[in-house]
């Protein structure tokens, strides 16, 4: 109500204003003519994508009660029609006015509105008789926001409402009016009446102006020449004969106050006098410390950022020529990934400085750099001043640790393939070794002469000689058997008791169930010293003595609870001590002192109690697989090599994670070694060398293992990628020997 009220009475002074004479013939003619055209009766929707009322097509359509019918097919034909069939669309209240149009539309004549609409789009400014505004649209002076949500814009005098244009010119009448209508680019919509008007030349070149960035009115010219009000000439008369004032020549009692208070502050020491400056330049490094009186340095927990590396040899423009890339090593810096990559860049050389183009990456390495210095988080590290030589443990010097082997003695040679295994007799006068050639070969250790060669037919895997001195026995893994042989070497009554031994067993009346077989050899191979051999169902892999000479163990290459077996070479009985399996076994050991066992399995090392037949304690080695095993003559500490390079060393008393790990090698470890006697452990790997260590273990508890490398013995050649396959120390001497798989024995003294 009370914006019909406003309306009304905006309306009701422009009619005032229209009866006046010389207005009522052009705007108060025809009221319910001169009113509504403009708004019912316009011209189709601007091509202009300037202001509207804020509503869409689609809300407009709704708002008048009618559908978008998009273009009709006689625009084309009568415009005039178009126009008096757009604006009979209205509410029911226009049912006079829709009778009369479609009259007009049925005879053709052309209506009062459509003349008044085709003369008002002919001259825009004909009726206005304000310079401020339009006042064809009678709303008085009421926002045209109040009206966004509605159809209507407003009231004529009648109180009737003016709709909005209808919005029936869709995307594709507009684009033929762009190509049509040649003055298309200069047409803009008036939002007060919603009128297309159509620029003049001085308004169009008034826009261009403005959106150039110059002034509006062309005659302003910004560059006018400054007048000056006092002329550099000089002039007779001055400018003004004002008197010259008192305080122009007496004291001012102000700044003697002031001078007075100055000096009193001098005196007293408040105010310092300007000390002079040293004139001499002072060079420092700007990035040697951070200044601490800035912020950052003021800042307790700051973090200074970390300086770039310094530009060496090969970023010169004109480096050594060792710098520079061969084309070999060009192609492979190309296809090596950018990680990879030792150096970021190509060193290049150039003849001079000035023949240097920009850096490529530059902007990508600042980049790189800035996210370095911003997202990168720094740390501050309590470090403790320490003296690096403190931290190095004191060593005693090698030739302090001697005896040990130091040079190449003797060289085995009569294998015609890699030798797996030796083993050294307890006196340490003969040798053994079992090869791939399918042959057992016993040597004299003083000499490198072969006394007996015993074919076998077949791999031997593993050879171990008994380790009492009262017998004369080697057992040796060969396929699925493992072999008892009589070398019948050295004294004739040790050999003949073995014999008598042997022979001295009576079977039983009913042979129990065993995991193997024990059969007697034949009179052939009785001649070449075999005297019996234990038959099993799977390849045997490791065979090693207890140490008193009776029990016998062998590794199995099979699965399951059966891996591990063990033999009585007295009673001729095998058993299995093993219930279920804790994985891959590689190694086992006797303990030389205690009735334990160790089983070293692919991740692992237990040790097991035999007379209780339980885990005493489980070893973790943290390698990835376990190649070899030794125990240490005392039986507290246990050795064990790695395929992946490591030697790991166990203080059973201490704990069951490893004591030391050392890796001195290169490539796998195939054997390691304890001596007998003396206080040195060797590993051998397929990097062809030995590493002989000084290991001291103190009888004292409180004293930890004393552990220095002391030589490196080089001798074996690299075939098919494998080195040094066994190693063995002599019993009594300390000398070392090693099977590679260059076929050969060579002995370290």
């Amino acid at each position: 109500m009370e914006l019909l009220v406003g309306a009304w009475r905006g309306e009701r002074q422009l009619f005032l204003q229209c009866s006046a004479p010389h207005a009522w013939r052009g705007s108060c003619h025809q009221p319910s003519v001169s009113l509504q055209p403009p708004l019912l009766c316009t011209s189709p929707l601007s091509h202009s994508t300037g202001s509207d009322s804020g509503v869409s097509d689609s809300e407009e359509s709704v708002f008048s009660g009618l559908e978008d019918s998009g273009s009709d097919s006689s625009e084309d034909d009568d415009e005039g029609n178009e126009e008096g069939e757009d604006g009979a669309l209205s509410d029911e209240g226009h049912s006079g006015m829709e009778k009369t149009t479609e009259e007009q539309v049925q005879d053709g004549s052309p209506g009062p509105r459509t003349e008044v609409a085709s003369a008002r789009i002919g001259d825009e400014y004909a009726e206005d008789s304000s310079d401020e505004e339009d006042i064809r649209n009678t709303v008085g002076n009421v926002p045209l926001e109040w009206y966004d949500n509605f159809p209507h814009v407003g009231y004529d005098l009648d109180g009737r409402r003016i709709y909005k244009p209808l919005r029936t010119r869709d995307e594709l009448d507009q684009f033929l009016d762009k190509m049509d209508d040649p003055d298309y680019w200069r047409t803009v919509q008036d939002p007060m009446t919603g009128q297309d008007l159509r620029l003049t030349d001085e308004q169009v070149a008034l826009v261009r102006r403005l959106q150039s960035g110059q002034f509006g009115d062309m005659g302003f010219n910004p560059y006018e020449p400054a007048v000056d009000f006092f002329s550099g000439d000089v002039m007779i008369h001055p400018v003004t004969n004002r008197p010259a004032d008192k305080r122009s020549f007496i004291p001012s009692l102000v700044e003697k106050e002031k001078v007075s208070r100055m000096v009193h502050a001098i005196k007293m020491g408040w105010i310092q006098p300007h000390r002079p400056r040293d004139p001499t330049p002072s060079f420092y490094d700007l990035w040697a410390q951070e200044d601490p009186n800035a912020v950052l340095g003021r800042h307790k927990m700051h973090v200074p950022a970390p300086k770039l590396a310094l530009p060496g040899h090969a970023e010169s423009y004109n480096p050594p020529p060792e710098y520079l890339l061969s084309e070999e090593e060009r192609l492979v810096w190309e296809q090596q990934e950018p990680g990879e990559r030792k150096l970021s860049f190509l060193p290049r050389k150039f003849p001079s400085l000035r023949a240097v183009p920009a850096y490529g990456r530059f902007i990508q390495e600042r980049f790189e750099r800035c996210l370095d210095l911003y997202l990168c988080p720094r740390q501050r590290k309590m470090r403790v001043n320490v003296d690096p030589e403190d931290l190095i443990p004191k060593l005693p010097r090698p030739r302090d640790l001697q005896p040990f082997p130091t040079c190449q003695a003797l060289v085995y040679r009569g294998h015609s393939d890699l030798v797996r295994c030796l083993s050294v007799s307890p006196g340490g006068q003969w040798l053994v070794s079992g090869s791939d050639d399918g042959s057992l070969r016993f040597w004299e250790v003083a000499t490198a002469r072969c006394v007996r060669t015993v074919p076998v037919g077949g791999v031997v895997k593993s050879v171990a000689w008994n380790p009492s001195p009262a017998v004369c026995l080697v057992a040796a893994a060969v396929e699925d058997s493992v072999l008892l042989l009589n070398p019948a070497l050295g004294d004739r009554l040790v050999a003949g008791s073995t014999d008598q031994l042997l022979s001295a067993f009576v079977p039983p009346e009913e042979p129990p169930l065993q995991p193997a077989r024990w059969l007697e050899a034949s009179e052939e191979e009785r001649q070449v010293g075999l005297r019996l051999r234990v038959c099993h169902s799977k390849p045997v892999t490791q065979v090693t003595w207890h140490g008193r000479g009776d029990y016998l163990a062998v590794v199995l290459a099979t699965q399951g609870h059966t891996q591990v077996l063990i033999h009585q070479l007295s009673r001729r009985r095998s058993q299995s001590p093993f219930r279920r399996s804790h994985g891959q076994v590689q190694r086992v050991a006797f303990h030389p002192a205690r009735p334990f066992l160790l089983v070293a399995s692919q991740r692992s090392v237990r040790l097991y109690h035999l007379l209780r037949q339980e885990l005493t304690k489980k070893l973790m080695p943290n390698c990835k697989w376990v190649s070899s095993l030794a125990v240490h003559p005392a039986g507290d500490n246990v050795i064990c090599g790695s395929y992946d390079s490591k030697l790991v060393w166990f203080d059973l008393d201490l704990s069951t994670k490893p004591y030391r790990m050392l890796r001195h090698h290169k490539k796998a470890l195939r054997a390691v070694a304890f001596h007998p006697q003396y206080p040195l452990f060797a590993s051998g790997s397929d990097d062809g060398s030995v590493i002989v260590c000084h290991g001291m273990v103190y009888n004292d508890l409180l004293q930890n293992p004393l552990l220095v490398p002391v030589k490196v013995l080089k001798g074996h050649a690299l075939t098919r990628d494998l080195g040094v396959l066994d190693v063995v120390f002599h019993p009594t001497q300390p000398w070392v020997f090693s099977s590679g798989a260059d076929g050969t024995i060579r002995l370290f003294t």
